[in-house]
């Protein structure tokens, strides 16, 4: 903190139920687009911080992480217990916040460390237990040194970062791991110790289409006609889609999805994070900000993706079925999701972690951010070593990838944006 800034305080909670929704809700990216009586007494009803620049992001929002931990996705039992820094102003006002949890393991973070961890315990060191910033389960990017908009943001969030790091120490932990960082935090991150790391995803821009029509007018023709094809035919056998948001998502809805859920996460990563009470959870609080996309065959749903719904991005999450279907995975998780980005003026859609088959579908290559304090010198200088050379990398692919996209040498999108 700066001078003028030391009567600030930095404590940690075990819980989202130690502050309100409403406090909560100041921190930049966790307002809600606009108020939505419909969502009952857990939202968010502030507005947005348009002014900051900072958008909502459901993610970050008092509602998901309070419903991941009530529901039990998240607890010590999971691995994922809640260690939460907060930043109080002289007043005791909520001024900061970074959503935290010691972790006993690395699973559902989408940023591997596997190999660090295996390095350092061969060689005698302990990494587990850790300190991961992140939204959990959750590979998008969003805001995680939350700070009230105002004066001193960047001093806040350094004092955050600080935190971070200090708490690291203080309970005799390995690491912090901040994923998935607006590139704009990063230089806070920077001056408290921590090493920066870059991924890649791939992302929707819609630069204010109109239609899909006018996003495939973008195409080279070749894949404009790919594209055609490929969504005549995931709609045959009867196949009709449906959008559910709002009051559409009942109970019955959400037994429906679940079963989808608990079928690809039982084959995909052998244990599914999120328990049934979860769904139900953001279906009261959070309606409004969720986008079930649906396929119907014979008078019942076969298939179905989550998505979130942000100030300026829908964020694509978990797909399953009961039949499969050639080409209905694309559908639903991406061309239905770039159909309702257009029709709500949405800029970006964020379709999940990895995936170079969505090239060809209109998402490009999207450079993504992490922050890492290490402990240990020996780790930290080998982890540096290796970052710097793994960043030159992922710049080099995204260079590569951005050529292959399928739109026209001229005339058509930017090839890369970073977060």
């Amino acid at each position: 903190m700066t001078p003028e800034q030391t009567d600030h305080t930095l404590s940690t909670i075990e819980g989202m139920a130690a502050v309100t929704a409403g406090e909560w809700s100041r921190l930049g990216g966790a307002a809600r687009r606009s108020p939505t009586p419909s969502t009952g007494s857990h939202s968010e009803s502030s507005g947005s911080h348009a002014e900051s620049g900072i958008v909502y992001n459901p993610f970050v929002s008092h509602a998901f992480l309070s419903s991941l931990e009530e529901s039990g996705s998240v607890s010590a039992k999971t691995g994922w217990l809640p260690r939460h820094i907060v930043l109080r102003g002289p007043d005791g006002s909520l001024e900061g916040a970074m959503p935290a949890y010691i972790k006993s393991h690395s699973m559902g973070e989408y940023v591997f460390d596997h190999a660090w961890a295996d390095a350092f315990e061969r060689a005698g060191g302990r990494y587990y237990p850790k300190l991961q910033c992140s939204a959990p389960f959750t590979p998008a990017t969003g805001p995680r040194l939350m700070v009230r908009p105002g004066a001193g943001d960047e001093a806040r969030r350094r004092a955050l970062a600080a935190g971070g790091r200090s708490l690291c120490t203080q309970l005799g932990l390995s690491s912090v791991h901040a994923t998935f960082v607006p590139e704009s935090e990063i230089a806070a991150f920077e001056a408290e110790g921590y090493l920066h790391r870059t991924d890649q995803q791939f992302h929707f821009h819609n630069p204010g289409y109109g239609s899909y029509e006018d996003f495939l007018d973008t195409l080279a023709s070749r894949k404009r006609k790919q594209l055609r094809k490929e969504r005549k035919a995931a709609l045959e056998n009867g196949i009709t889609i449906e959008w559910l948001t709002g009051a559409d998502l009942t109970e019955s809805v959400w037994d429906i999805f679940y079963e989808f859920y608990i079928d690809t996460g039982g084959r995909k990563w052998g244990r599914p994070y999120l328990t049934r009470a979860f769904f139900s959870m953001i279906g009261e609080r959070m309606a409004e900000d969720v986008l079930l996309v649906m396929a119907r065959r014979e008078g019942r749903f076969i298939a179905g993706a989550i998505n979130f719904i942000g100030g300026d991005c829908l964020y694509g999450r978990h797909w399953g079925c009961v039949e499969d279907h050639p080409f209905l995975h694309f559908e639903v998780c991406y061309h239905q999701a770039i159909d309702f980005a257009i029709a709500k003026g949405l800029k970006r859609v964020e379709a999940g972690a990895q995936g170079e088959h969505k090239l060809a579908r209109g998402y490009l290559p999207a450079t993504t951010h992490s922050a890492h304090y290490i402990e240990h010198p020996g780790l930290r200088r080998a982890v540096a070593d290796y970052l710097e050379r793994e960043r030159r990398d992922v710049e080099h692919i995204g260079q590569v990838l951005s050529g292959h996209g399928p739109f026209r040498k001229s005339g058509g999108q930017p090839a890369a944006e970073d977060n």
